[in-house]
């Protein structure tokens, strides 16, 4: 338990540090067959009418269905445009590649989904952090049955890295592309403080629909948070397993992504601050200068 309090400790320093340190399958319409039959000797008058209407159908679909695609490679287009944008965002050194500063933001197809969580897992400021509360953890001397030296820290930056790898993978990743969930923090940027800190934290339980663009329960994060503690409760020293652990995972993932969300709403307004105070003081400086 002592780690997990430890990994919430890390994230917390970890952003009033960055604070303080850092500035600035496509749908088609069938199309109708007309099966051969045998006519008759006489031409029957009522099939004329049949086959007339089935190629009208026929041609009406076909426009219908190529601009149904027409609208789907352009939706996909902006998205893969969008995402772009975001693998350029960090809090400091830290990604933060599935945050959005666009409330109406395409919605992601699965393989955005995926690509997106794969971004941010491999990103070395990711590894990095995940070293740096194996350290802590090291330092402190907890999950005493990983024991002592290099490979004491080697497993305890395994659990670590696996649990924020598991969290990201069926929270961000697999769920939400089953459910149709959109798995990113839909930044707010104005209102009170305290109303913009409810809406952080609310994006754990609440999420955006992919097809209708509106809020329902947040289940691929709530579900994939559960799986990820269970997961983590295999590789945790055999003392220390249990329905307690697996639980226990799952709400410091879940605290680990209130802290996150907080992060993303608030750290463009510090780096704006930064940038007006800086602004300032060069303001002032040039006129002192100015005779």
């Amino acid at each position: 338990m002592t780690l997990r309090f430890t990994q919430i400790f890390a994230c917390l320093v970890t952003g009033i540090s960055i604070l303080c340190a850092c500035a600035p399958a496509l749908a088609q319409s069938p199309i109708a067959e007309v099966a051969s039959t045998e006519l008759p000797d006489a031409p029957n008058p009522q099939q004329a009418p049949a086959s007339s209407s089935d190629s009208a159908a026929t041609s009406q679909s076909a426009p219908s269905t190529q601009r149904q695609q027409d609208e789907e490679k352009k939706r996909h287009d902006l998205a893969e445009e969008q995402l772009k944008q975001e693998k350029k965002q960090r809090i400091g050194v830290l990604p933060n590649f599935n945050a959005s500063y666009i409330t109406n933001a395409v919605p992601l197809t699965a393989g955005q989904k995926f690509r997106l969580m794969f971004s941010t897992e491999k990103d070395p400021a990711t590894l990095g952090f995940s070293m740096f509360v194996a350290l802590l953890g090291q330092a402190e001397g907890s999950h005493p049955g990983y024991g002592g030296g290099i490979g004491g820290y080697g497993k305890r930056f395994g659990q670590n890295y696996a649990d924020t790898f598991d969290g990201a993978f069926w929270g961000n990743a697999l769920l939400p592309s089953i459910w149709h969930q959109d798995p990113r923090y839909f930044r707010m940027g104005t209102g009170s403080a305290w109303h913009r800190i409810g809406y952080a934290l609310s994006t754990n339980v609440r999420a955006k629909h992919d097809g209708t663009g509106k809020w329902e329960p947040n289940y691929s994060n709530l579900v994939g948070n559960v799986i990820s503690g269970g997961i983590s409760n295999l590789y945790l020293p055999a003392n220390e397993r249990g329905v307690g652990s697996t639980f226990e995972g799952a709400a410091t993932v879940t605290a680990e992504g209130g802290i996150g969300s907080m992060l993303e709403e608030f750290y463009p307004d510090f780096v704006h601050y930064l940038q007006r105070r800086k602004q300032r003081k060069q303001a002032a400086a040039a006129a002192k200068t100015t005779p």
